[in-house]
């Protein structure tokens, strides 16, 4: 019975030197003490992921997620580690009885490499170091032909076990409002130093015999910001200096929030939705975990600052797990539903349940997946809501994921108008295989009908040109394949001429080293993201490095608002990747009038070094500025972190938000684009754009349109294209306000948001 092999997360081109006799004889004693539980943590060495809280409601979980319960604990107590890379500790036991059986010394040097990585990905952070202090023993300290040859691998495993330990024990557990924020300073410097102060005296001996490595140097840079002293006690000539990380743009300072409101739950990556889910006009959260035993967890907003964990009157007890969420109120009754997905990344391990939840419009939501006819267990983590036939309902399009030879199609579900659902995908031409890693609705050549780009690993992206209803392949002839390494992607109208762009992040790297090369402005191998700015004749240009994109971005999680109201989309992107090692800055980049973009990560205070996934812009407060909800952690299950909500500080510039209804088209205006006409103080007109939707790949906005207007100082029209096809002008609209839109009626409504205070 196999492992699959797991790469070196620093050093992966590093040559392993076997000696010529290693001491199997050790073998038995290593087994036994792991047996014993050589670490006094059990069970993962992380505090536990919150759990929803009970208020004494007596509501039950809904019928549908009770069955969903049951076939998810199934499926995560019967996976088999064999063909599921992230079911750490399931690896670990089948290394070990791996070990019991070989006596070839390369075989048992790989194995206790590949077990000291597994235990550390599980959160046994001591076992982790223990295997690799024993593997540098069976390797001996020194090669037979370089005594000066240090043999690296050991020592950097434990280091990064050592930095992973002071993390947990640090941010992990710290409510600190700046725990893990580059530069970490104040009450996030570590007071439990011993983690960071073995890996850098780990770091430090591989880095003096001569492993002079940009992803070594990174990680001792990171030891010593834990421990307050970066950048003045970092040797000088392993120093990565602050000008690496300044912003090209002073922007303000968000403060992150997320502790005093309770928010900031500890889990792996997963999903996030800011909604208004019970219609009282303000912007609830749910959130997901990829862990799948973790719950989810529905956050009402209370209207005075404070959110309430409504998770178990709601209904949603036994929806476990989820990579992904989106909201869309399919059925058109007025209140917002929503997706979870499963299953991405796990390859054959991966045949997990998408669920359905349908919003009943008393503050509880019901699992409709089986009876919707939607239930598949193809591994997903993307997924659309559009209206591809334009009848007024939305369909659903899941981008499944192919993978070790295993085909799994993707899926169109087509709206059949009465609450259930039917795979037409085949005959409209979207019956996709490939790995697809997001997807995203764009109407590229403005014929009124939605269009499909996907984002695959790999190979070349794809993107599907939409007539009546069937699709085409044309992404080679529009000249948006690239990059062969992408991940999450999204489509906005960065230079506000109308016609809506491309922004396709990349994944592919050797390792955290061509990240921290590219800070440094050295050369490196990893690929760089794409901006395709679209030129409204069937095609896009790529303008990543006019736009100053063409960095290595290494993103997971992306998605778009505007930070400061000046009408121009801003974006943000949640790097990271499974390995430990990937600690790196989630990143911030403003849009400088839609010429170009700024990175502003450090002045705003947004350079979170915990893996970022699923990010939302949103105004939670109702004061007319976006704040920044992120989903925060890793994949495995050692892996967790805390989310966090970044508190805009305000700006001087007007906003507008309007909430569309639809009635030939979609009720939830899914599609809809909207041109608003202002006069500016230099007396000059402009037009901004926005298309209704809910953002990026990974993360999801709420639908109703969050507008900054910049110096206006009137707004002489709004034109609104419904998927339907009417075109609709509204006039009359002031700044500063909010108003729903009917489709079909000439007078706006007001739209009641009370903005109050953040809780202190």
């Amino acid at each position: 019975m196999g492992v699959p092999p797991v790469r070196l997360p620093i050093m992966s081109s590093m040559k392993i030197f076997f000696p010529t006799r290693c001491r199997v004889a050790l073998l038995p004693l290593i087994l036994a003490c792991l047996a014993m539980g050589c670490s006094p943590q059990p069970a993962g060495n992380n505090p536990a992921s919150t759990t929803p809280s009970s208020t004494g409601a007596t509501t039950k979980a809904d019928s549908g997620s009770e069955e969903m319960r049951k076939l998810l604990e199934e499926l995560d107590k019967n996976g088999k580690p064999e063909i599921d890379q992230f079911l750490s500790r399931k690896r670990a036991e089948l290394i070990e009885q791996q070990l019991e059986k070989t006596t070839e010394p390369r075989e048992t040097t790989l194995l206790l490499q590949q077990l000291a990585i597994e235990w550390m990905n599980a959160g046994e952070i001591e076992k982790a170091i223990f295997v690799a202090r024993e593997m540098n023993k069976l390797l001996g300290e020194y090669d037979a032909k370089n005594e000066s040859g240090l043999r690296p691998v050991p020592y950097i495993l434990s280091a990064i076990a050592s930095l992973r330990d002071g993390e947990t024990k640090n941010c992990c557990a710290s409510a600190s409002a700046n725990a893990c924020l580059l530069p970490i300073r104040g009450d996030a410097i570590h007071t439990k130093p011993e983690g960071s102060r073995l890996a850098i005296e780990l770091l430090t001996k591989v880095l003096e015999k001569g492993q002079d490595d940009l992803g070594v140097r990174w990680l001792l840079n990171v030891a010593y910001m834990t421990l307050g002293e970066y950048p003045a006690k970092v040797p000088e000539e392993w120093r990565i200096p602050e000008s690496a990380f300044a912003s090209e743009y002073p922007l303000k300072t968000f403060t992150n929030i997320a502790p005093k409101l309770g928010l900031d739950v500890l889990q792996l990556a997963g999903g996030v939705i800011a909604e208004d889910f019970n219609n009282d006009n303000y912007l609830d959260i749910i959130i997901s975990s990829f862990w799948m035993q973790d719950e989810l967890h529905y956050f009402v907003n209370n209207g005075d600052g404070t959110f309430t964990d409504k998770t178990k009157e709601a209904g949603l007890l036994g929806q476990l797990g989820g990579q992904n969420l989106i909201q869309a109120d399919f059925d058109n009754d007025g209140n917002m539903d929503f997706l979870i997905m499963r299953g991405g990344w796990r390859g054959k391990g991966g045949h997990h349940p998408k669920s359905l939840l349908r919003n009943n419009g008393d503050g509880t939501f019901s699992d409709v997946t089986q009876k919707a006819g939607v239930l598949s267990l193809n591994p997903c983590m993307t997924a659309v809501w559009f209206d591809y036939n334009r009848d007024g309902w939305l369909d659903l399009f899941l981008g499944n994921e192919s993978s070790n030879g295993e085909k799994n199609p993707c899926q169109l579900f087509r709206n059949n108008r009465d609450g259930t659902f039917t795979n037409v995908a085949k005959e409209v031409g979207l019956e996709v295989v490939g790995m697809v890693k997001a997807a995203v609705a764009i109407d590229f050549d403005h014929n009124g009908e939605p269009d499909l780009f996907l984002s695959c690993w790999k190979e070349p992206n794809k993107l599907y040109k939409n007539v009546g209803g069937k699709f085409t392949e044309v992404a080679k002839q529009a000249g948006v394949t690239e990059p062969l390494g992408s991940f999450s992607c999204f489509a906005f109208d960065y230079d506000n001429d109308g016609w809506e762009d491309l922004f396709v992040v990349d994944y592919d790297i050797q390792s955290v080293r061509d990240v921290v090369a590219d800070y440094l402005k050295k050369p490196h191998k990893g690929e760089t993201s794409r901006l395709f700015r679209n030129r409204g004749d069937g095609t896009f240009e790529d303008v990543t490095r006019a736009a100053n994109l063409n960095r290595v971005l290494y993103g997971m999680g992306i998605n778009f608002g505007d930070l400061d109201n000046d009408g121009w989309l801003d974006f943000y992107i949640g790097t990271g990747a499974p390995n430990l090692s990937a600690v790196i800055p989630n990143r911030m980049f403003r849009n400088n009038g839609g010429k170009n973009f700024q990175d502003v990560t450090t002045a705003g205070n947004f350079g979170h070094l915990q893996k970022g996934h699923a990010i939302a812009f949103a105004d939670f407060n109702n004061d007319g500025n976006q704040d920044i909800y992120e989903s925060m952690g890793g994949a495995y299950e050692g892996d967790k972190a805390r989310s966090v909500l970044y508190q805009n500080p305000g700006h001087s510039a007007k906003w507008i938000v309007l909430q569309l209804e639809g009635v030939q088209s979609p009720r939830d205006a899914h599609g809809a684009t909207i041109r608003i006409q202002v006069a500016q103080s230099n007396g000059v007109k402009r037009n901004i754009f926005r298309t209704v939707g809910s953002g990026g790949s990974f993360g999801a906005n709420p639908l109703r349109q969050e507008i900054g207007l910049g110096e206006t100082t009137a707004i002489e029209q709004v034109e609104i294209r419904w998927t339907s096809g009417r075109v609709q002008t509204v006039s009359g609209l002031k700044p500063n306000s909010a108003y729903r839109i009917k489709e079909g009626e000439a007078n706006a409504m007001s739209l009641s948001l009370k903005p109050f205070p953040f809780a202190p």
